[in-house]
């Protein structure tokens, strides 16, 4: 007689989101389920396994030492769920289909409209779908496809191009750069108002001052966690900002405050799924972002 329970994979998803979350609420949020609904796949699981999951701490919950001992392989059949899943996303050779591409709200706006343009007549059965994000996105969860990072990806289950670096320089207005001063020297920059990134301006600031320019936090006396804002607000001669010299050279309103100044390296890598990279759609585009996006000769990309 076979003892083994055949196990219904909804409900250990629930009881592996839950642990994940912290919490019901939190589970069900991810799963885009009810609350009272992930908490019945949880206690079905538990009248199939005979055991108790979880006990409850004042309004959390915890796991009992029967709960704890099904996480890892509970782990191990998510992680085989999601390469199923990519397997069958490449069962169609066929170049056509949705392709999912993360890049900076920048690189959204600026770098990919003609790439993207170019793929399309390369390409026309394939549907691009740009995730425009300042965050790292999770490739492994397929929340995109292909991602453009300025830091190499750490997944052992990723694999990435290094593209070759741009560099990116101090924009202004030219009547910003004349209520500075001109010529503009490493004294005046030292006075002048940045804009800042939330998320980095004390890696913008600590790279200011390795090029020579005296500058402190009172110097970014307006941050933002977009690209697109903080660039706004250098186009309309608010403050100046380092960016991206292809970039730059898209925005007539803006000029080099600083021309002395070599620029800062930018690098930059493409990441894709190993699977995925096999995928003939994704190897299309993968491969398209790769030369529109290499700097030319005079560090532009094409």
């Amino acid at each position: 007689m076979d003892d083994r329970k055949d196990l219904d994979w909804n409900q250990m998803r629930a009881l592996l989101a839950t642990v994940e979350a912290g919490s019901l609420s939190g589970a069900a949020r991810k799963l885009g389920l009810t609350q009272p609904t992930l908490g019945r796949q949880v206690a079905a699981l538990e009248r199939s396994l005979g055991v108790i999951l979880f006990e409850r701490a004042g309004r959390g919950l915890v796991l009992t030492s029967a709960g704890r001992e099904l996480i890892a392989p509970l782990r191990a059949m998510g992680e085989a769920s999601d390469t199923v899943a990519m397997v069958a996303s490449r069962q169609s050779q066929a170049v056509e289909g949705l392709v999912r591409i993360t890049a900076s709200d920048v690189y959204a706006q600026y770098l990919l409209p003609p790439i993207l343009l170019k793929l399309r007549a390369v390409a026309p059965g394939i549907t691009v779908d740009v995730v425009a994000s300042n965050e790292v996105e999770d490739l492994i969860r397929r929340k995109a496809d292909i991602a453009i990072r300025h830091v190499p990806p750490q997944e052992a289950e990723l694999i990435a191009r290094r593209l070759p670096d741009t560099v990116a320089k101090i924009y202004g207005t030219p009547e910003l750069i004349d209520r500075i001063g001109r010529p503009v020297d490493e004294r005046a920059l030292g006075r002048a108002d940045f804009v800042g990134y939330s998320e980095s301006v004390d890696i913008v600031l600590a790279e200011l001052q390795r090029n020579g320019l005296s500058l402190s936090a009172a110097n970014f006396p307006l941050m933002t966690n977009s690209g697109l804002v903080a660039w706004d607000w250098v186009r309309r001669g608010m403050l100046l900002g380092l960016m991206m010299q292809a970039v730059a050279e898209r925005t007539p309103e803006v000029e080099e405050a600083w021309p002395a100044f070599a620029g800062v390296p930018v690098p930059t890598w493409l990441a894709t799924h190993r699977e995925l990279r096999t995928a003939r759609r994704i190897r299309v585009v993968f491969d398209l972002l790769a030369e529109g996006l290499a700097p030319r000769q005079n560090g532009s990309p094409n």
